[in-house]
């Protein structure tokens, strides 16, 4: 019968980090354990079911499908968040435009937030457990991605979050907030990379937004003024050769203090500014 290490070496060709690690990751899911125990129990035999159920995921991550997708979450900020098809995968770079957040909302600040196409409800969850006394909304134009959003609030134990359905700004009625954030989709909508990796299986409203990427950046910072508190924020995640075109848009929507910042890799990731105060 085959242990986890016959599973594993069956799995991930000798010398190919990159796959070792997704088998362990897909192994472990199969087994519901965790890393750790496959390293402790390389001789372990797990069942036929086992063994069928890590088969089928191995195949389905040979044809593209996302390690995400196949094992139900993706690690975020400093959680585990739930994932579906239904929503875009949380990749790190977001986490630059919460940092940013962060540090203009304080500590103890009862503030009204807003996280715009929530998704996974990474941002609006981030901001939410280092920001208790803050009132986040999170909204999203798909029902599905705010079922899942929703759940991941719940099984986060986040109780200052709660969710509205409807396109950008369209769900926040006559409410006014300190600080408005959005990791809208920013891709060219004929851009090759559409049709490749995990892009190819996430959703594609979620992905690419009109000719040059910025339809939804767009409409967001056209929106956003009449729903800021005087000095309040807007915060955009956008693509890397988007920041002068983004701090374009903000200025002609008359926002101040417009400035882009940078991800880990030095590129241009977060466009934010301000209303007049």
């Amino acid at each position: 019968m085959s242990t986890v290490a016959d599973l594993l070496r069956g799995a991930a060709p000798p010398g190919d980090g990159e796959a070792r690690h997704e088998a362990e990751l897909l192994l472990a899911h199969a087994l519901g354990r965790s890393r750790a125990w496959l390293f402790a129990h390389a001789d372990a035999v797990p069942d036929d079911d086992q063994r069928q159920c890590f088969d089928a995921l191995v195949a389905a991550r040979r044809t593209g499908t996302p390690i995400a997708y196949l094992v139900g979450q993706r690690g975020f900020w400093t959680f585990d968040l739930a994932v579906t098809p239904d929503v875009l995968i949380p990749r790190a770079d977001t986490e630059r435009l919460v940092e940013l957040a962060l540090e203009r909302i304080a500590p103890d600040a009862a503030c009204d937030i807003a996280d715009l196409g929530t998704g996974s409800g990474a941002i609006a969850l981030a901001i939410a457990s280092e920001r208790p006394q803050a009132r986040v909304l999170a909204t999203d134009a798909s029902d599905a991605a705010l079922a899942v959003a929703r759940g991941n609030a719940q099984r986060l134990g986040l109780g200052n979050v709660t969710f509205a359905q409807g396109d950008w700004c369209v769900p926040l009625g006559t409410r006014r907030f300190d600080l408005i954030a959005s990791n809208p989709p920013y891709i060219e909508s004929d851009d090759v990379h559409l049709g490749e990796g995990d892009l190819r299986f996430e959703p594609a409203a979620a992905l690419a937004s009109g000719v040059d990427g910025l339809d939804a950046i767009r409409t967001i910072a056209a929106q956003a003024p009449r729903h800021l508190v005087p000095g309040g924020w807007l915060l955009v995640e956008h693509g890397w050769n988007q920041g002068e075109a983004v701090r374009a848009i903000f200025d002609a929507n008359g926002f101040t203090d417009v400035a882009t910042a940078q991800d880990l890799e030095s590129r241009d990731r977060v466009t934010l500014g301000r209303v007049a105060g």
